[in-house]
């Protein structure tokens, strides 16, 4: 049975906790290290990338995410998630995981006061046609991808959605939307 963890240090997590739920998909918080062992996936949230980075370091997440990563358990990051598990991260710079080939550029679609509802372009058969809903909060861009990421959605002509081997960024908040198909999209990665 697939058993998701919700990192649940900042950020809007039980969004995505209420998605799985409708989806009936087994979950929980995960808010220390070792409750990693306990999940076959886990997602980031959204929420404010450089306070989700403060909190990780006193408990020692990131090694733990390092680990996570390397024994292929899928991993999904949205909006500052996306920031965290990129490459690089620019305007400002800061530390990163590295575990996409992405280069990630912060707040690229303005303040708060710029967010918007827009409509995205799967990319992938995997993510069923039509259009997408997606909700963009002082979301980042993918400025650049590497040739070993697959784009998977669009929305205004920029890759909002990507994946790499176990690990799937989006730039955009699909959990607040009625739209489960990029939640979908990820537990078929765990079953795959």
């Amino acid at each position: 049975m697939r058993h998701v963890g919700v990192l649940a240090l900042q950020g809007d997590y039980e969004a995505h906790g209420r998605v799985l739920s409708e989806l009936d998909v087994s979950w929980q918080l995960v808010k220390m290290p070792r409750e990693l062992d306990a999940v076959d996936a886990l997602i980031i949230p959204g929420g404010e990338s450089t306070t989700l980075l403060k909190l990780m370091a006193p408990i020692a997440m990131r090694p733990a995410l390092e680990r996570f990563h390397a024994r292929g358990r899928p991993i999904f990051g949205t909006c500052a998630g996306l920031i965290l598990l990129a490459r690089e991260t620019r305007k400002p710079a800061q530390e990163s995981l590295g575990l996409i080939d992405i280069v990630a550029e912060r707040n690229a679609y303005g303040r708060q006061i710029d967010s918007f509802i827009g409509e995205g372009t799967p990319l992938v058969a995997d993510l069923e046609p039509g259009p997408l809903e997606m909700v963009f909060i002082r979301a980042p861009k993918i400025a650049e991808l590497q040739a070993s990421v697959t784009p998977l959605a669009t929305c205004q002509d920029m890759v909002v959605l990507a994946r790499q081997d176990n690990v799937l960024v989006a730039s955009f908040h699909p959990e607040l939307t009625s739209d489960h198909r990029v939640h979908q999209y990820f537990l078929d990665m765990m079953a795959g």
